[in-house]
């Protein structure tokens, strides 16, 4: 049997192409440029990086299912039905009577302030989310497996689960990608470090943000974008890895290539959930056996849009990624 029937055979044993586990909270926000303590109403958004992620694979057309934990009530299922909406599969979502929703206050960027998020996500529902309780029929049935180190910071119960959650995954054939997703707000990078290394050393791809990588590496502050990535991809046996550089693109390295793909500067309404957007991107890529090349220019393409998008999730639709690939951007459609 040749590699494509194999690969074919594989696909069709699969309900999914990638599955996700992880926590999405209620997100608020003074309107622009108010600073929090000067809010009197808030906008309301959802956002969590791994249903981000699903939700730009979903519209581009992919097979995904979200695995969570919300509380059974109003606000707990019309999060749900907000993420199943762009055709994230959301039927394995544990329901509790029990637990809270994971709340966060986020107040937006207004040059020259910095973007600033408060928590309010202690004892959520999510984190009781327990190896017991885990649905594993999804992970049983994916091509992909995809975690993040938010979901490693936020307790040991919370890690053991996704370590099983990985194990199940794998044993069944699927991949394992692993995006490092740093927040000093959760643990500091000396925790970080040794919380997330076996899931660095050995998923199938890896995401870091070029600053997180240097200080996960413990390089000095201005190594170049080669050497981060050649000592990322080292330490990785020359498995897939991303370092994503802001304005300037993003890089990725695999067995002896490494590719540089330079992105364009864009008008941002929505900086939050620009790097799901681009993981979603790149993962579509991988999903599809496209080179280095193309996956990352449909990850820096899905990243710009995203920019230009109010909210955390990547309402993007397939078409416009096609049409800023082509550059045929701008104007009006009529």
């Amino acid at each position: 049997m040749d590699p494509a029937s194999k690969a074919s055979d594989f696909e069709s044993k699969n309900t999914y192409d990638i599955v996700s586990i992880g926590e999405t909270m209620l997100r608020l926000s003074p309107p622009i440029p108010l600073r929090l303590e000067q809010a009197g109403a808030f906008e309301v958004h959802i956002g969590g990086s791994e249903s981000n992620t699903l939700v730009g694979l979903a519209r581009l057309g992919s097979k995904t299912c979200w695995i969570s934990r919300l509380p059974d009530h109003a606000l707990g299922q019309q999060l749900a039905r907000l993420i199943g909406m762009h055709g994230v599969d959301t039927t394995h979502i544990v329901w509790t009577t029990e637990d809270r929703l994971g709340v966060f206050f986020y107040e937006p960027a207004c040059f020259p302030r910095t973007g600033e998020v408060v928590y309010d996500r202690k004892d959520s529902a999510f984190t009781r989310l327990s190896s017991d309780q885990l649905p594993v029929h999804p992970l049983k049935s994916c091509r992909w497996f995809h975690a993040t180190g938010i979901s490693l910071a936020l307790n040991p119960q919370v890690r053991s689960m996704m370590n099983l959650a990985r194990e199940v995954a794998r044993s069944s054939g699927s991949k394992v990608s692993f995006d490092f997703n740093y927040r000093s707000k959760l643990w500091e990078m000396d925790q970080a470090r040794v919380g997330c290394r076996e899931w660095v050393e050995s998923s199938d791809l890896v995401f870091f943000a070029k600053r997180d990588a240097i200080a996960y590496l413990e390089l000095a502050s201005d190594a170049s974008d080669e050497e981060v990535i050649q000592t990322l991809s080292k330490i990785r046996r020359g498995k897939c890895s991303v370092i994503t550089l802001g304005e300037r693109g993003a890089m990725a390295a695999e067995a002896d290539s490494v590719c540089l793909s330079g992105t364009r500067k864009v008008d941002g309404a929505g900086r939050l959930g620009g790097g799901d957007a681009f993981s979603a991107g790149f993962l579509y890529g991988r999903l599809n056996g496209w080179s280095l090349d193309e996956s990352l220019a449909w990850g820096n393409a899905m990243a710009g849009l995203k920019y230009t998008i109010p909210g955390d999730m990547p309402i993007i639709h397939k078409q416009d990624v096609l049409r800023v690939l082509s550059q045929s951007t701008g104007g009006v459609r009529r």
